[in-house]
């Protein structure tokens, strides 16, 4: 059986109920309410009607969202700067709201988080030769979205100590 087959066909008016609800619960993107709203077989006039209609009774708000998002993969997944602006931009998030959630971290726990996640690993390498055990801890925070000039100051002022 195909996809189309299993589509639940229901009217806006239903859908407007039922995508309230979905956004009540937790913060979403427009893209993410937009993709939902099509799951349900609604055309894009009922799908941007409905999306205006949540945006102006409060339940969809993208700057919000935004905030809410890059905040929770900074502190719950240690996800740095970097990788917080890529996935933003995968869900098709304004690069208003992007700067704006990216100002909403601090300075001061953005390089705790940074020194936890580089001393953490530094544990785990079995690396000896400090150039290449520095390399994999740099190569280690960037894949984690941690910019890379600030990685290696990191990695200088820690080895300095």
């Amino acid at each position: 059986m195909d996809k189309e087959a299993k589509k639940k066909f229901i009217s806006p008016e239903q859908a407007l109920l039922k995508i309230t609800r979905w956004c009540a619960y937790q913060e979403r993107s427009q893209q993410e309410v937009r993709d939902k709203l099509y799951d349900y077989g609604l055309h894009k006039e009922q799908v941007e009607t409905l999306i205006s209609r949540c945006v102006t009774d409060g339940f969809l708000n993208e700057e919000r969202f935004a905030i809410a998002y890059a905040g929770g993969k900074f502190r719950i997944l240690g996800w740095g700067k970097v990788k917080i602006k890529i996935a933003l931009k995968q869900k098709d998030v304004s690069d208003y709201c992007i700067r704006k959630a990216i100002q909403q971290i601090d300075d001061g726990a953005y390089f705790q988080k940074l020194n936890q996640i580089i001393e953490k690993r530094s544990k785990e390498e079995k690396e000896k030769d400090p150039f290449k055990r520095n390399y994999k801890l740099a190569q280690y925070a960037i894949s984690r979205g941690f910019e890379s000039d600030i990685v290696y100051n990191q990695l200088r002022i820690t080895s300095n100590s």
